[in-house]
């Protein structure tokens, strides 16, 4: 069940950062002027869209208490390296961002260092 909760963890922490930027996207440029990034930040933090996303942090951390009643943090932590890998091939599909063999090439380390990490 523990491995349950990591994958919850990730697939939250994900969803946020995703929403996010979707939301960021569509709210246009940050403005110049100081009370006008006031009033656009508001503007995002009362957006249904980016409240899910804060509420699924919330949900990642709760998910992620329930891992650390079962697993050393040393072994799971590991593993939340993989919204990076996510993160980079979501941001591929849905906002074109360039997914270049640099990343490519580290992601699939950041993959063999879980592997390894999880054997030892």
């Amino acid at each position: 069940m523990s491995y349950l909760y990591i994958v919850l963890t990730i697939a939250l922490t994900v969803y946020g950062q995703i929403i996010i930027k979707w939301q960021v996207v569509n709210a246009g440029e940050f403005p110049e002027a100081s009370v006008s990034k006031v009033w656009f930040l508001l503007g995002l933090l009362l957006n249904p869209w980016i409240i899910s996303a804060l509420l699924s942090a919330f949900l990642a951390s709760m998910s992620w208490m329930a891992v650390m009643t079962k697993l050393q943090l040393s072994y799971a932590y590991p593993f939340t390296s993989l919204t990076f890998v996510f993160v980079l091939v979501l941001s591929g599909m849905f906002f074109h961002e360039t997914i270049t063999l640099p990343k490519v090439i580290g992601m699939g380390l950041i993959v063999l260092g879980i592997i390894v990490g999880s054997r030892g």
